[in-house]
């Protein structure tokens, strides 16, 4: 139901299934990571102090970015940091994936509404490099049920 996407040792995606469903609070990302991602199931009643966040000096290297699937469905291309093709993953409805390092493309498989977060600030073009995907033909696509590496 989490499935790290890992290529030569590098995370490239976490992707949590909407099957997922433990009480408590789980974080699936390292401390390190610039974009931390949780999943958070409490019971009625449970309260959580309120709180402000400090001001904390933070480098932002690489733009990591989370969808979250609200309907439809997304094929994931994944690639390397050379433009490599990898493999594929499919989301649906309720799954969330944070794309970490590495390259990414889409295939929308059916009407999809989704919602993404990512680092700001946006600089336009400059901050990605687009190349040519894989032909649909080649597409590999496993399974999301268990951690895998590649």
């Amino acid at each position: 139901m989490i499935e790290q996407i890992i290529h030569q040792d590098r995370l490239l995606a976490i992707i949590v299934s909407h099957r997922f469903n433990l009480p408590g609070i789980h974080f699936f990302t390292p401390n390190d990571l610039s974009q931390q991602l949780a999943y958070m199931h409490h019971p009625t009643g449970k309260i959580i102090p309120p709180h402000v966040h400090n001001p904390v000096p933070r480098e932002v290297t690489y733009t990591q970015e989370v969808l979250f699937i609200k309907n439809g469905k997304l094929r994931v291309d994944f690639y390397s940091d050379r433009q490599n093709y990898l493999e594929s993953r499919l989301l649906e409805a309720g799954d969330v994936i944070l794309l970490v390092t590495g390259g990414h493309g889409f295939e929308v498989l059916e009407e999809i509404e989704m919602i993404e977060v990512k680092q700001g600030p946006y600089v336009g073009e400059q901050d990605k490099t687009r190349f040519e995907g894989i032909a649909s033909a080649q597409i590999l696509l496993l399974n999301s049920t268990s951690t895998n590496t590649i």
